[in-house]
């Protein structure tokens, strides 16, 4: 490495060892472009910028974040019986210009946002051309456009696109303001793969597996029936069905996590139990999602692949309320958190969980109300404002991939309601299918805010 931290063609840090997460999705590999080596695997995000923007300029903090953040230049190496991931030199990033019809007034403005983010989200992005970010800026006027960032999911997650943008708009104003940029320190994703590595094996993770042994003993993941056999070879895809929670009841479901001393999260994943006890019948509920991984402060300003796949096991049994429920949630909720492993130690502890994922008619659900930093809001940063466009309701027939399965992901919205959307295997399942989980889902998120303390009622167990 040279004097100034950059890596030289030689440099021994060039190729490093993966991190717990990257071996997760290495096991979803078949050695084709589908699953999360496929162009497909990304995650795609927008903000709508009020200011002239220079496009100069723009390119330019494009390559200070892909020169900052490592992983963005990041490739994973599979094969002859190795893994590991190979750093390379900065390259320039992509970046799209396209301007807008004249005269649009703001509701095709709008329209034109949602339909350009959502064209991005269909399209794809390789895991083999770095760097592992493009971006799309469209200009409906002087002083009003929309930029779209689509990243590969191998490179980032959730959290890390926050930060790209955060890291994006602070190079940009630094360069319009002939000064240097302000950030806090990034540690290299390497450094955090190889923090993993060297503490895997530290005696102090053992209360953390035993904890994990005795939670899941017995236990099995959640699946869902699909409408077609996984056998039918139908070819791949992923689409996303988006609905709304209406702002009153999301409102009360807020007061109610209050009131518990919970949070959103644990409310609606109660919801969620109910609804997949009432489904199925069974009160032992295991419902996937995921941890934002990043428990070591040090790496909170490092973008890469850090999210964990967590399984929350609530036994619903001699629950008389809703009230019990979100109170077991909570508990089990906090314990897992305080025991937040890699999902490969985790499933070493209970090597039977994910069994009925394996089964040809039914597959993986899970379920994540995410809370995210570094949200911008209406944000003047330099001589740009940044408002992130998180409300997207139109449900689109090919979006990010999903492995095997189902993602819920609620999100609260500045407006007061909930916006979600369910990417779902389209080869799996159909929109109706889900559409009416989700209609299910939502009354009964109704019946049981609407009086949390309400004796309970299940479904009996399904022969």
């Amino acid at each position: 490495m040279s004097a100034d931290g950059k890596l030289q063609p030689d440099d021994p840090a060039r190729r490093t060892p993966l991190s717990f997460n990257q071996d997760f999705l290495c096991g979803f590999d078949r050695g084709d472009d589908q699953g999360p080596f496929g162009p497909r695997f990304h995650i795609v995000h927008g903000w709508r910028l009020r200011g002239k923007v220079d496009t100069g300029t723009l390119q330019q903090a494009l390559d200070d974040v892909v020169l900052r953040h490592e992983a963005l230049r990041t490739t994973i190496v599979r094969g002859d019986g190795e893994r590991y991931q190979e750093i390379h030199p900065p390259s320039p990033a992509r970046l799209e210009l396209r301007e807008a019809a004249a005269g649009a007034d703001p509701a095709e403005r709008d329209r034109a946002v949602e339909e350009l983010i959502t064209e991005v989200e269909s399209g794809t992005i390789s895991a083999r051309e770095l760097p592992l970010l493009k971006a799309t800026l469209l200009r409906f006027d002087e002083d009003d456009a929309i930029l779209v960032l689509i990243v590969h999911h191998t490179a980032a997650d959730g959290w890390s696109v926050r930060l790209i943008i955060r890291d994006l708009a602070a190079c940009y104003a630094a360069r319009r303001e002939h000064r240097p940029v302000e950030l806090p320190t990034a540690l290299p994703y390497r450094e955090f793969a190889s923090w993993q590595r060297e503490f895997a094996d530290d005696p102090a993770l053992e209360g953390s597996r035993a904890f994990w042994r005795e939670q899941l003993a017995g236990a099995r993941i959640l699946s869902v029936p699909t409408d077609r056999p996984k056998s039918s070879g139908l070819p791949e895809s992923t689409a996303v069905y988006r609905f709304t929670i209406g702002a009153e009841l999301t409102s009360r479901a807020v007061e109610i996590s209050r009131a518990l001393r919970s949070t959103p999260f644990m409310v609606l994943l109660g919801a969620f139990a109910v609804h997949v006890q009432r489904t199925t019948g069974s009160t032992d509920v295991v419902v996937p999602t995921f941890s934002p991984g990043r428990g070591e402060d040090r790496f909170h300003h490092t973008v890469g692949p850090f999210f964990n796949f967590l399984p929350l096991r609530t036994e619903l049994a001699g629950c008389r309320s809703f009230a019990e429920v979100v109170g077991r949630v909570r508990a089990t909720s906090l314990l897992a958190y305080a025991h937040d492993i890699p999902f490969g130690q985790i499933i070493a502890e209970a090597p039977e969980l994910m069994l009925p994922t394996l089964e040809d008619d039914r597959a993986a659900c899970v379920f994540q109300v995410f809370p995210f930093p570094f949200l911008l809001d209406g944000e003047l940063i330099g001589d740009l404002e940044y408002t992130e466009v998180r409300r997207r309701l139109t449900s689109q027939p090919l979006g990010s991939d999903v492995p095997n399965g189902a993602l819920w992901t609620l999100n609260l919205d500045p407006a007061g309601d909930v916006v979600a959307g369910v990417q779902y295997n389209s080869n799996l399942y159909d929109e109706r299918s889900v559409a009416e989980q989700a209609d299910q889902f939502r009354a009964v998120l109704g019946e049981l805010v609407e009086s949390p303390d309400a004796p309970l009622e299940f479904r009996s167990e399904l022969s």
